[in-house]
């Protein structure tokens, strides 16, 4: 489906070309919006987000290297790290250098599924270039510790057969439509038929348009390789993470988690929604997106700053799912006095805050019909 309030453009980076869609519905000054999408996807992922928010933002959405009409690293990994890469070197000359690592003037970044774990890891690396952080359906464990760790064994193969086929067997497979309906039926938590419907056909149109079958088993990796979680204390930024109930690649559990790592965030949780917001609840999300971008930002987590770090140097489901946000404040200082004197760091004990549900906004969760568990 194409987008008649969107132009088509690229540019040149380092040897590959990118190919961008501008939404605009005017040339007035306005906000610039980037928005990631997620493995295997282009840029009609994020189309109806970014045809809804087109008025009050210029929405830029790149094809990322390798997939949809982009072209894919001509010398190295598709890996987190070389997209990030590539984000840096797209946002500085999309804005022809006055968002850079070394400037004082930010845009807003919005990632989904494996873009929100490109965009986290770009923010944490650059915050400078970052006003304000979205992250829908974001990466807060690793595949393996999900609900669907047996699909994603399945999945793991899946690829690994797909490589190491002769190459017109392997992309065949790759690109089998059969799978795509079957990855598509797993996902879509909607009992609305056009709803599927629409899902099926965007991922049999598009999810195929990658340039080879190396660049789909690089970024497969990547993708169940590293989280957002790794990084989220790192994010300076007010950050916005919308979620879905549903979603087998994220408990709600371990998104609470992740969002209580955030010194600045927002959660909004989509009831009866899994993986495919931007498909299921485009109009929602891009309303939360909307709310968040023209209100003040976030309080800072309150003792966010006394809260013993993770771990974040491997990805483990202990360490990305079973670390609390808060403990008492009993257990709280006794802890932070354990590891102070452990470091042998000069400071004495403090405790820790117990978590502050206001973050995710009462009012917001009795709207999103947020469960409590």
């Amino acid at each position: 489906m194409e987008n008649p309030y969107a132009e088509r453009r690229s540019v040149e980076l380092d040897g590959y070309r990118v190919r961008y869609w501008f939404y605009d519905a005017d040339r007035q000054r306005k906000p610039l919006l980037v928005m990631l999408h997620g493995f295997r996807g282009d840029h009609h992922g994020l189309q109806l987000i970014a045809s809804a928010l087109r008025e009050k933002y210029h929405v830029v959405v790149p094809d990322l290297p390798g997939f949809g009409r982009s072209e894919p690293f001509p010398d190295r990994e598709h890996s987190v790290a070389n997209y990030v890469d590539f984000t840096r070197a797209f946002i500085t000359a999309l804005t022809d250098g006055a968002v850079s690592p070394d400037s004082e003037t930010g845009v807003v970044l919005l990632g989904h599924s494996f873009g929100s774990t490109v965009a986290a890891h770009f923010a944490a690396a650059h915050p400078s270039m970052v006003e304000r952080l979205v992250l829908v359906n974001p990466i807060s464990q690793p595949a393996l510790a999900g609900s669907q760790k047996k699909l994603t064994k399945l999945t793991e193969l899946y690829y690994g057969v797909g490589a190491s086929l002769p190459q017109r067997l392997g992309t065949r497979l790759l690109s089998s439509n059969t799978v795509v309906k079957l990855m598509t039926d797993v996902m879509v938590k909607s009992e609305d038929p056009e709803v599927k419907h629409y899902a099926l056909r965007q991922h049999q149109a598009y999810f195929n348009a990658f340039a080879n079958r190396q660049v789909v088993s690089e970024a497969y990796q990547a993708s169940i390789s590293r989280t957002v979680a790794e990084v989220a204390m790192q994010l300076s930024m007010p950050t916005l993470l919308i979620v879905g109930e549903l979603d087998d690649l994220g408990s709600v559990d371990s998104q609470r988690t992740m969002a209580s790592w955030i010194r600045s965030h927002s959660l909004k949780i989509i009831p009866g929604v899994g993986h495919l917001i931007h498909y299921e609840t485009p109009t929602l999300a891009a309303q939360y997106v909307e709310e968040f971008l023209s209100s003040p930002a976030p309080e800072p987590l309150e003792g966010y700053d006394r809260l013993p770090h993770a771990d974040t140097t491997v990805s483990t489901p202990d360490q990305l799912t079973g670390m609390l946000p808060a403990v008492s404040p009993d257990d709280g200082a006794r802890q932070f006095a354990r590891e102070t004197e452990a470091r042998g760091l000069d400071g004495s004990a403090r405790t820790t805050a117990p978590a502050d549900e206001h973050h995710e906004h009462a009012d917001a969760r009795h709207r999103d019909g947020t469960r409590q568990k």
